[in-house]
């Protein structure tokens, strides 16, 4: 059972772990730097090279997600049943449906508009519709995503009191 908590508790540490670093460490250090190298281009190629980190982690979190729910199954199934075993496995099936619905249903989105746009969002007219989509969009992801976070926080409370 030592084996299942350890790679339960790896794949949390992973997800909660690439979350707090790509959105206190990695947007703000891309968007910084490439605004400062280019004040017209750098916040489109930011939010390029951001897109490109966010697409490989929804695919590392998609994993621990995977690892998460089969590890949990495995410890509920052999015995000694995980405390509160229902709301965990919820909780990250949860947490998983927030995050496939940021990696494909808005992610492509933003992308596709961003494309279309060709140039900086915050370049565009106040009254564009298009600024306005992608800035709710945006919103909608970064909301997303900080959902998963606090029910990642939620799963490193259970596991410490364990």
């Amino acid at each position: 059972m030592f084996v299942l908590r350890y790679l339960y508790i790896l794949a949390l540490s992973v997800w909660l772990g690439g979350m707090t670093v790509a959105g206190l460490v990695a947007a703000p250090t891309i968007f910084d730097v490439l605004e400062a190298w280019n004040p017209e281009q750098g916040r489109v190629l930011a939010g390029q090279v951001f897109g490109q980190i966010l697409a490989r982690l929804h695919t590392l979190f998609y994993a621990s997600a995977v690892v998460m729910l089969v590890t949990l199954t495995i410890r509920r199934l052999l015995g000694p049943r995980p405390v509160a075993y229902g709301i965990r496995a919820g909780l990250v099936g949860a947490m998983l449906g927030l995050t496939l619905a940021s990696g494909f249903g808005i992610s492509p989105r933003v992308e596709a508009m961003q494309r279309e746009i060709g140039a900086s969002v915050a370049s565009l007219p106040q009254d564009d519709p298009r600024r306005a989509s992608f800035y709710q969009l945006h919103g909608l992801s970064n909301l997303l995503l900080s959902a998963t976070a606090v029910g990642a926080l939620l799963l490193v409370f259970w596991e410490s009191r364990e």
